[in-house]
């Protein structure tokens, strides 16, 4: 393990408390392999010595880990740090949610949570090449395997050409399933933005997360192999347990 001070990185007037911040320093540690999977974690004072806090601030911020399956307490030996794969879905020129988890989960499924009809906005608009204002099909849908949430995603398609894909979707749980109903065979990612931000009320209730959880973010363009954009869509994957691999689009 590396010791090394961190605690310029604690944003004391950031808005996210500080038990949170000190809890995704630790995941952030156990990531880059400074806290070994398996191996007990520094005792508490250590702790708030490196991260500039105090141990309650540690403590609930282990406490919190503990909560979300990262850690494991066991009294009169310390804390130790899980062992906890995560899923590893590609990001690529055809990215299909269960055939992206094909091999890594035996249950996969997508789940339609609402639908409706709405006027698209600017971005939804650029990225289909319609009018600002002009009517869009928008899904919300949630991505399990073997049970548990792994994304929350957010779909608009042109609602005059795809009228009905809400239904389509409900009943077959595939994105692309849907869009063969309508002559498309074939897709493909025309571009892709990733970022990273602390999930909102609504991710934290449908993806089982704790407050102050990170979620990585996509923001995707799909077209037709004659480059027609077909669909705007932006995702949610909770980092702690999916990771994103990119592959050449």
């Amino acid at each position: 393990m590396v010791n090394r001070p961190v605690a310029d990185s604690i944003e004391r007037r950031s808005g996210v408390s500080l038990w949170r911040q000190i809890a995704d320093q630790i995941l952030h540690s156990i990531a880059i392999g400074d806290f070994v999977e398996n191996a007990a974690l520094p005792p508490e004072m250590a702790l708030a010595d490196r991260y500039g806090v105090n141990r309650h601030t540690v403590r609930a911020a282990i406490a919190a880990l503990v909560q979300e399956g990262v850690l494991r307490a066991e009294q009169g030996r310390g804390t130790f740090v899980l062992s906890r794969k995560r899923l590893s879905y590609p990001i690529g020129a055809r990215t299909r949610f269960s055939a992206g988890l094909q091999g890594q989960a035996s249950e996969r499924r997508s789940l339609l949570i609402e639908s409706a009809i709405e006027p698209a906005g600017r971005r939804v608009a650029e990225g289909l090449r319609l009018a600002r204002g002009a009517n869009v099909v928008r899904l919300e849908m949630r991505g399990e395997a073997d049970g548990q949430p792994v994304s929350r995603a957010t779909a608009w398609f042109e609602a005059r050409r795809f009228a009905g894909i809400d239904a389509a979707m409900a009943e077959t749980g595939s994105i692309t399933a849907s869009l063969e109903r309508f002559g498309i065979s074939d897709y493909l990612r025309q571009s892709t933005v990733l970022s990273a931000r602390h999930a909102d009320a609504a991710d934290l209730a449908d993806l089982d997360l704790q407050p102050g959880a990170i979620v990585l973010v996509t923001v995707a363009v799909n077209v037709t192999p004659d480059g027609q954009p077909i669909q705007f869509a932006e995702t949610r994957f909770p980092a702690e347990r999916v990771e994103l691999k990119l592959s050449a689009l």
